[in-house]
């Protein structure tokens, strides 16, 4: 499931190694909250990140990572995620390797007007590519089920919305998630935004076993606007089970004029 991390965050991710991401309408990562834009018809984009979340139970890390995104079609684009990653358990062993592959298809069924927000759809499937028994993985398919909406104006972007996450597996239950977020470009070089992230309890044999309210903070650097970008977060639990939730990652872009 999505990780959340105890102190051994910043451990975890020194020993991943790996760099941030971003998106063109500062969107999605490095946040938990998503957004209904697709890549723009024809381009292309690429991600390398790691990233650490957690509970006192078990901190989990993820990195090396890559997404890959690519707009298929008007209003759709093609989402994968393949990954590496640790399960830490406070009472027990760590173990490293492949984690699930991520699959996804976003489409944005109403665009943005002056007075209208865009709204989309972002369904996602979890193949079980990681190995359940050393605690990487779910032994499952299981899938991601979100709305999005987002509204820009001037140098202001708010997005959010929430679904469910359907787990069909002994010792995991499926749950609710919802998210909003408010972020700012400053100058040309920063976006910087905070979100209040919530997930519901995963199940008994998972480090969530119990609902978490966060509230994150981060943002992204542009080296080339947008082509390359740094992106970066870092929260915790404000109600519910203890959690951290950190991020760092690289994103660059590319295939012709952007809208």
């Amino acid at each position: 499931m999505r990780f959340r991390a105890s102190a051994r965050v910043w451990t975890a991710l020194v020993l991943c190694t790996c760099a941030a991401l971003s998106r063109s309408a500062h969107a999605g990562p490095p946040f938990q909250t998503d957004d209904p834009d697709p890549v723009p018809l024809g381009h292309y984009e690429f991600y390398v990140f790691s990233g650490a979340d957690g509970t006192p139970i078990e901190t989990d890390t993820v990195g090396p990572a890559f997404e890959f995104n690519w707009g298929a079609l008007p209003n759709m684009q093609l989402h994968v995620v393949e990954s590496f990653g640790a399960s830490m358990p406070a009472d027990g062993p760590t173990t490293y390797g492949l984690l699930d592959t991520e699959l996804g298809v976003k489409y944005r069924f109403i665009t943005e007007t002056a007075t209208r927000p865009e709204v989309g759809i972002f369904p996602m499937a979890e193949l079980p590519t990681g190995n359940a028994s050393r605690g990487l993985g779910v032994g499952t398919t299981w899938y991601r089920v979100p709305l999005w909406i987002q509204k820009d104006w001037g140098p202001w972007t708010t997005y959010g919305g929430g679904g469910y996450e359907i787990v069909r597996q002994v010792g995991f239950r499926s749950f609710p998630f919802a998210g909003w977020l408010l972020q700012r470009d400053v100058g040309e070089k920063w976006t910087l935004g905070g979100e209040v992230w919530y997930h519901g309890a995963a199940g008994p044999v998972t480090p969530q076993r119990r609902y978490s309210t966060m509230i994150d903070l981060g943002g992204y650097y542009y080296f080339r606007k947008p082509a390359s970008q740094l992106l970066f977060a870092l929260g915790h639990t404000a109600f519910g089970q203890p959690a951290t939730y950190a991020y760092l990652g690289l994103y660059w872009t590319w295939g012709g004029e952007r809208r």
